[in-house]
């Protein structure tokens, strides 16, 4: 799989390969040719907890999504903690007014539901790491 990506204050686009691919911006997700379970790891990206496509659904999609201005900067800014972006404190602050409930209704329109529940995931934990010196 060949993904490429790109990013600004606009928003995010990942060229999945193959047709494939999503933009996120101006409040809104656009979704082509996804599986079920990549618009589940697409939007694991931008909300707080993980989500595991348990559809059954085989095929490839088309979604738009549509949230509020509110809900879209939240699920940025959690993409960025996410990543590993230090932001501000006032940024964080921002997150405050994000409810994520106008994603619930953009997946319910598109005939799709988040279902909160407890299930095992798989989880690496690195205990220590060790800086060695490596030659040029």
């Amino acid at each position: 799989m060949n993904i490429a990506a790109g990013g600004s204050q606009a928003g995010v686009g990942v060229n999945l390969g193959g047709g494939s691919y999503f933009t996120f911006g101006n409040n809104r997700l656009e979704a082509r040719k996804l599986s079920m379970a990549t618009l589940a790891d697409t939007l694991a990206r931008f909300v707080d907890r993980p989500i595991l496509d348990m559809t059954g659904v085989p095929g490839n999609f088309d979604f738009d999504l549509e949230v509020t201005p509110e809900d879209y900067q939240g699920m940025l800014i959690r993409s960025a903690i996410a990543a590993g972006v230090t932001l501000p404190p006032q940024a964080l602050r921002a997150m405050d007014n994000s409810s994520g409930d106008s994603l619930s209704v953009a997946l319910q329109k598109a005939g799709l539901k988040l279902e909160p529940r407890k299930a095992p995931l798989e989880v690496l934990v690195v205990d220590s790491a060790l800086k060695s010196p490596t030659e040029n």
